[in-house]
This record gives C-alpha cells, structure tokens and sequence, in this order.
C-alpha cells in the first residue's frame, strides 16, 4: 500500500432546492389558492476519522468531492426531497486546514469524530408563502441558495505515543521489528526506511503502545533536506522520544548532536518532550568500549545512556521498563 500523507482536495456542498409557484386545481375547490411547496436543503460534506484507514492514498485519484442537491418543491405544498450529507472518511490523525489561508478547520483524531466542512443551501420557498390578504394568488417563489465550497489541505500526523528518531542506519527498523509485529524492510545501507512505520509493543499486562519509526534524519532536515522534514510531522503527537545512536559510528557524539540540532530547528515541542537515549549496536563493540562511549555521551548531553543491541535482545528490557515509567504506565 502506498503511504500518502498530504492531499489537496475541493468540496461542494450541495444546492438547496428550487421553491415551485403552483396552485390548487381540484374539484369542487373554487379558488383553491396558492400551493406551491419548497425545495428541499443541499447535502452537506462531512469528513469522519475512520480508524481502517492509514493513508491518504484515496485522494490521490479523486480531487472533487461534491454533495448532492435537495429536489424542488411539488405542488399541494409539497416539500422537496433533502439531499442525503456527503461522508468522507479520513484516517484518524487528520488535521484540515482550508487551503486558501492555512485556517485549521479541524482535527480529527478519535474514530467516529466528524467534522462538517461545507453545509448545504437551503431550498427555495414555494408560493404558498407568500399569501397574503392583498395577494391572494401569489406568483412569487424563490430558488434555493448555493452550497458552501471550499479547497482543504489534508496533513496525516500518525498516532503514536512512542516516536524512534536517529540518523538513517540507526536500528531504529530493527528495533521495532523485535519489539512490535511491524515487519519494515531492513538492509544495511542508509534510507531503508521511506515511509513511517508503526508498530504495537504489547506490555506484560496484554495491552499495547503504538511505537512510530520514521525515515532517517540528516543535518538539514528541517529545512527539507533528505526524507526527514516530511515525516517529523509524524512525531509531533508523541509523548516519548527514544532517540537511537549507531553506537558502531566513526562519532556517536556528533551523531547525536545532529539529530538534536534537527529536532530544535523543527519546533513544535519536540525539543521539550521527554526523551530517551540509546546507544545501538552495542553487539558489534568490545564491552569496554561500549562503557566508554556510554559514559562520553552521557557527560556531553547530561543525560542517561542505555546501550542495546535489537539483535541479541539486550537491554531491552530496561529500555521498556522506561519507557513505560517515562508514559506512566504500570507494568
């Protein structure tokens, strides 16, 4: 399935329907007097957050979603039909943003939530309105006004409360395979990963927390540089960062230094979440040296160090039991 995360798309609602001019022509019904009925209110667009759906891949083919219009008005006041409101469905995690001035319209985030984004016109009054003392045989009606359209902007932030940021070749991939059920492809050369990929880590009480990896960050991601300034939108919604360093690298250091310079030129809090460091590959190092490059990250950055290695499983554990403490999770 191809990951498409931003769509542009045009909607219309529909028209309202047209108010009829009629009159009563029944037997033995003198001057049966005016009867023309309204018409009946255009559909509106409605977008609602399905919880099936992990792409925007739809709206890559379909641009114009159009509501049907309301009937007109019958005779024997008679209202028209109204026209049935257009559902859209979007994977949760959408933001609407309307295109022309950047306006967020909306965030649809839990399953089930919609939001309407053009309402339908209103139908036209019939001539039975318009009677009145001095006109008792009205002529007059209206047609039904316009739908509402407009062109949205469609973001897709994945929902996960656990994001794996790190320079490409990290192990972040190999991570959350040995973690999750997730099986994203994995080969020893940078850029494996092109799209976010999710995976549910199951705790020891059976419930799960969804972990995203997303591509690989390079210095000048943030400014669009490589594939990561696409997908950090995808750990804005996080609660936890864990970011991972080749600890196999030329400088971990300055690896982790690079990642951290993206991530404060990003914004959006990221900088401010709380964050794990972890040193991976720990399998391909002698373990003195693994100590020693723990210890220089860990007094360069001020923080704590974990070191694992996905292959062999170790250190696993105490990253998990972090991570859940980090969440507020118990065991």
């Amino acid at each position: 399935m191809q990951f498409i995360d931003q769509a542009r798309i045009a909607v219309r609602a529909g028209r309202g329907g047209d108010g009829i001019s009629a009159f009563r022509r029944e037997k033995y019904v003198p001057a049966g007097g005016p009867s023309g009925g309204d018409g009946g209110r255009g559909g509106d667009v409605v977008l609602e957050a399905d919880g099936n759906l992990q792409t925007l891949l739809d709206f890559k083919y379909k641009r114009l979603f159009q509501a049907d219009d309301g009937r007109r008005g019958g005779p024997n006041k008679a209202t028209g039909a109204s026209a049935n409101d257009l559902l859209i469905k979007v994977p949760c995690g959408t933001e609407v943003r309307d295109l022309g001035s950047g306006l967020l319209l909306g965030d649809l985030i839990d399953k089930g939530e919609q939001l309407v984004i053009a309402k339908g016109g209103k139908g036209g009054l019939g001539n039975a309105h318009y009677l009145s003392n001095r006109n008792r045989a009205p002529e007059k009606f209206t047609e039904g006004k316009e739908g509402e359209e407009c062109e949205l902007e469609l973001q897709l932030k994945l929902l996960a409360e656990v994001g794996l940021v790190g320079l490409p070749n990290a192990g972040k991939s190999t991570l959350i395979s040995v973690l999750s059920a997730a099986r994203p492809k994995i080969a020893d050369y940078p850029f494996t990963t092109l799209v976010p990929n999710l995976g549910v880590v199951r705790r020891p009480s059976g419930d799960g927390t969804v972990f995203a990896d997303i591509p690989g960050l390079i210095a000048g991601a943030a400014a669009g540089a490589g594939l990561g300034h696409d997908f950090l939108r995808h750990i804005e919604r996080t609660r936890l960062l864990i970011h991972l360093v080749d600890g196999s690298s030329e400088d971990p250091l300055a690896d982790a230094q690079v990642l951290l310079g993206e991530l404060e030129a990003y914004g959006h809090g990221l900088m401010e979440r709380p964050r794990l460091l972890v040193m991976s590959k720990c399998e391909l190092l002698d373990p003195e040296l693994v100590h020693e490059r723990c210890q220089q990250l860990s007094t360069a950055l001020d923080q704590q160090v974990l070191p694992i290695s996905a292959v062999t499983n170790s250190g696993l554990e105490a990253l998990l039991s972090q991570t859940w403490e980090v969440l507020g999770i118990s065991e």
